[in-house]
This record gives C-alpha cells, sequence and structure tokens, in this order.
C-alpha cells in the first residue's frame, strides 16, 4: 500500500511537470502535492527521483515538448538541432512541398516573436530545466551533495542537464558572447516565480558551475544506456561552454582529456556510412535507444530527415546539404559518399537499415545527441586559438586519417588557414547533428547560403544579425512582467 501510495504521488507529479500548458511559470496544483510533500516520499523511496530524471531523458525525444499540439518540428533535441542546422546554412531546404521550416529558412519566424518557432525551442529548454530544479530541491537544495551513492549520482545527472539547457537556450537567444548583456531569465528553484532577464555573465557562470559540479558527481558512475549523461558527457558539454565563451585553453584540455581517456574511439570508415542509426557506435557518447515502445513515427527528426522513412524529405521536403559545402569536400574524401552527387540528400550517411524509399513507419533508428569526433574538431580549434598549433594539428590529422587519403597538407596550416580548415571539416564531419550553428557563432562566421536553397539563395549572413538568433517569445514577454523587451 505504501508503495502504491508513493507512486501514485509520483505519478500526479510527473504529469503536473510535463504537462503542456501556455506559460511554463504556471504554478503547478499544489493542493494535490507540495514540493516538501514529495520530498518527503522520495526520502523513502529514492526510485521516485529516478522515475523523474527518466522522465527528463524522455523530455528529450518526445513530441509536443515544445508546447504545441501538434507541430510537426516539435520533438525535442533533434527538432532544435534541424533549426539550428538550417540556421547555418549548412542544412538546404532544397525543395518544400509542405511549408514545414519555411519561414524558419526564409528568416521570417526569427525576426517575429509572435510566430511559434521562438516559443517552441523557449518552452522545451525551460521545461528541461523546471524538472531539473525539482531533481535538486527533492535531493537536498543547489548546494547540497547527496550521502546516498543513487542520489549523488541523479543529482549529477540533474545538473547537466539543467546546465546543457541553459547552454542551449543561451546559444538560440543571443547573437554573441557579451558578458554584461541581460539574455535569459534564471531559475534554480522550482517555486520561483517570474524571474527578470540575468545578464550572458551570469547564465554561464550557472552553466559552468552545473557542469562542474555533475563531472564532480558523476565520477565513477556507471550508466544504465547511452540515453544517460555520465562524466564524460558533462564535460564534453563543458568543453563547448568554454569554447562560447572564449576560454580555448580550458575547452581544448577538456576536449583532449575526452578524446585520450574518454573510451571512445572515433568512428571508423564503415561507421561513417552507416546509417548513424544505432546508439551501440562505439564512438557514440550520448544518444537516445529508440524502440516501438516510445512510439514514434513521422513527427520526428527522421520523419523529416530520411528518405528512407516515411517522411517529409521522402515526400518532397527535401533537407540537403548546401551545394557548396558539397562542393568543397574533395573526391577522394569517404564522406563526400556520404551525399548524393546529384541532390546532396545524405543517402548514404543518415538511413534506415532497409533502405526502403519512405519505408520506415514506426521509428526504430536511435538518435544521436554526441560523439568523440566532436572532440578532435573542437580541440584542434581550441588548440588553435590558444597558440597551440602542434595540438591542433595533431587531433585534426588524427580525425581524418580515416577520411581522406593523405592528410600532409595540415602540416603546411597556420594561423587562419588553419583555423579556417579546422571549421571547414566541423562542418563537413558534424553535418545534420545539430552542431554547426555552436561552431558558427563561437568563430563569428557568416551563415552562406549556395544555390540549392529554396529561400534566400546566395546570401550571406553575419553570425550575429538578428535574423539567426531566436526571439523571446510572445508567450514569456505577455506572462512576464519583468520582461519589458527584446535582447536586441
Amino acid at each position: 500500500m505504501k508503495n502504491k501510495l508513493i507512486n501514485s504521488i509520483f505519478a500526479v507529479l510527473l504529469l503536473s511537470t510535463v504537462g503542456c500548458s501556455e506559460d511554463y511559470l504556471n504554478t503547478e496544483p499544489t493542493e494535490i502535492i507540495t514540493q516538501e510533500q514529495y520530498t518527503e516520499a522520495a526520502a523513502n523511496n529514492p526510485a521516485l527521483v529516478k522515475g523523474l530524471v527518466s522522465g527528463i531523458y524522455s523530455t528529450m525525444f518526445e513530441t509536443g515538448t515544445g508546447g504545441t499540439n501538434l507541430d510537426h518540428d516539435d520533438f525535442g533535441q533533434k527538432g532544435y538541432d534541424i533549426y539550428s542546422d538550417m540556421l547555418s546554412g549548412d542544412m538546404a531546404l532544397s525543395a518544400s512541398v509542405y511549408g514545414w521550416y519555411s519561414r524558419l529558412v526564409n528568416y521570417q519566424a526569427t525576426v517575429d516573436f509572435t510566430r511559434n518557432e521562438n516559443y517552441k525551442p523557449w518552452r522545451y529548454y525551460y521545461r528541461i530545466i523546471r524538472s531539473c530544479n525539482i531533481v535538486i530541491k527533492t535531493l537536498g537544495g543547489n548546494d547540497i551533495t547527496p550521502v546516498n551513492q543513487e542520489n549523488k549520482y541523479l543529482m549529477g545527472q540533474a545538473k547537466a542537464l539543467r546546465g546543457y539547457a541553459y547552454f542551449y537556450l543561451a546559444q538560440f537567444y543571443s547573437r554573441e558572447f557579451e558578458s554584461s548583456r541581460a539574455i535569459l531569465p534564471i531559475y534554480t528553484d522550482p517555486e520561483q516565480q517570474a524571474q527578470p532577464k540575468s545578464t550572458t555573465a551570469d547564465v554561464y557562470a550557472l552553466i559552468v558551475s552545473d557542469l562542474n559540479s555533475a563531472i564532480t558527481l558523476l565520477n565513477g558512475y556507471t550508466r544504465e544506456n547511452k540515453n544517460q549523461v555520465n562524466d564524460v558527457v558533462a564535460k564534453g558539454l563543458l568543453a563547448y561552454t568554454y569554447a562560447a565563451m572564449g576560454m580555448n585553453a580550458e575547452a581544448k584540455d577538456l576536449s583532449v582529456d575526452i578524446v585520450n581517456n574518454g573510451g571512445f574511439p572515433k568512428t571508423t570508415a564503415l561507421e561513417l556510412k552507416g546509417g548513424f542509426n544505432n546508439v551501440n557506435t562505439p564512438s557514440w557518447m550520448w544518444g537516445a535507444d529508440l524502440t516501438t515502445d516510445q512510439g514514434l513515427d513521422l513527427v520526428s527528426w527522421w520523419g523529416q530527415v530520411d528518405v528512407y522513412t516515411y517522411s517529409y524529405a521522402w515526400a518532397g521536403d527535401r533537407k540537403v546539404m548546401d551545394n557548396a559545402l558539397y562542393a568543397s569536400i574533395p573526391a577522394s574524401d569517404i564522406r563526400k559518399t556520404q551525399f548524393s552527387a546529384s541532390t546532396q540528400l545524405p543517402l548514404n550517411k543518415f538511413f534506415d537499415p532497409a533502405k526502403v524509399a519512405g519505408g520506415q513507419r514506426n521509428i526504430t533508428t536511435d538518435y544521436i545527441y554526441m560523439r568523440v569526433d566532436e572532440f578532435y574538431l573542437l580541440g584542434a580549434e581550441a588548440a588553435a586559438k590558444s597558440g597551440d598549433e602542434a595540438t591542433a594539428k595533431s587531433l585534426l590529422s588524427n580525425l581524418l586519417s580515416n577520411r581522406l587519403t593523405s592528410t600532409t597538407y595540415i602540416d603546411a596550416l597556420t594561423g587562419q588557414a588553419l583555423l579556417d580548415e579546422i571549421y571547414k571539416q566541423t562542418r563537413i564531419e558534424l553535418w545534420g547533428e545539430g552542431k554547426s550553428y555552436l561552431s558558427m557563432k563561437r568563430n563569428h562566421k557568416n551563415a552562406t547560403r549556395g544555390t540549392n536553397h529554396v529561400y534566400q539563395a546566395g546570401t550571406s549572413t553575419p553570425s550575429n544579425d538578428e535574423k539567426l538568433t531566436f526571439k523571446i517569445p510572445q508567450a514569456e514577454v505577455l506572462n512576464n512582467p519583468f520582461i519589458d523587451g527584446q535582447n536586441y
């Protein structure tokens, strides 16, 4: 009876946490359960907290988590990976039949705060943050290290995920790293009411604090599956954070540590053309193992990008590599064969194993969030920026050694030429994985479009242009009395 009662309490809280509402700041139904009651129940049954953390991971791939019912681009982190890849210009919408992403790539959505494209990522990431805050408070609060080992690991995961969410909010809702500019409200307690915007410096200070704390708390943690964050994934998130802040020596050190000590081999030549559909790929550090139990179908990343899935890409809304980027890949580079020479579709990079056009109806191909190859590239970039060109060249050559027939040309590169090569290789290697936008912003590059884009073909837009950054959504402006205008 006791366990039934506790499980019922957990179910009520979880539903109230993840249920859709127009404003993430709405007060939860305290007449049903209070934070104190939940904390007391969780003390008697730690499985309640574990269940809530599992729910956060599910939020990352569930549909409707951006607050819509149901936009077909609203399916968690991978949905916003498509947003960012398209804004970077590296993922081209080369044909549009059904209209998804058309307002985004035509720069209509990002300049109009009433558009839902601004609301969905805001809603999603703050939903993650609120759930993390519930876990953290239940385990004692922001400054507490739980004594129980399992709770310690749960606290570490919650802090890592909160850091992850604030990092992406900072990327999407600020043009560049300007320490004194107010950009986002900070919430570190689930019972906080509406807050004013905090400065970039304060937001990043929280991200760094959360991720450093997570690394410490997760030391020694053996995760059950790659869906969960461990200390190596937390280090990866922190490396990206330091790189965005311009703290390149720190980003380099973390990246090199991941490459040398993380326990993940780089992606092989065979795996590069293996479909990027299996979370058990040795180089994958973080991802989601999708089965029919999750119930994903058309409304998913695969349902937008893969022509071998019953998808918009198959039906005519093609997401392809920018043709100028494709043309820059040497014929001897194995990664060129990931894409169709005629259409630039990623036919041999991302695919359902059956390879039947429009075939996969129920999604069982997995989601990738992070792989070790990213840190060869991020480490090379950070090393070059911090004056350690020897390490930069070593990391870049190591990664490319099984992609190119020869990497000797790298030896002669120096200064801006070396940085430009690292940037290009990052765009090629990580195409379609949601990393190009992050790279574009921290390197202050333009989003330059080739001729195969339906909209804005041939344009070049600076990374700090307002068209490449989301607006604070209308719902937040209306419901938060402390938000009286946009960031820019």
